[in-house]
């Protein structure tokens, strides 16, 4: 898997709201949140960027690691 470094709000708890994120030696910016839940190991959340596409990221809490996926690419829940 590609390492993804994510830049996230973290208020109270870590990784509350992701705000950036690089993947595949390219820069994402983070418009919208649209949809955040908890998975069995991870927190995730499908985000859209400013150039509007749409990525799950999800944070495993156990491994202290993030994953990133892109639904319309056949994505699998966390």
């Amino acid at each position: 898997m590609d390492d993804i470094e994510v830049k996230c709000y973290s208020g109270y708890t870590y990784a509350e709201r992701p705000i950036s994120f690089t993947w595949q030696g390219k820069d994402y910016q983070v418009a919208e949140v649209e949809k955040e839940w908890r998975g069995e190991e991870a927190k995730c959340f499908k985000v859209r960027t400013v150039n509007n596409k749409l990525f799950q990221l999800c944070y495993n809490e156990a491994q202290d690691k993030w994953s990133v996926t892109q639904p319309d690419k056949g994505a699998t829940r966390c």
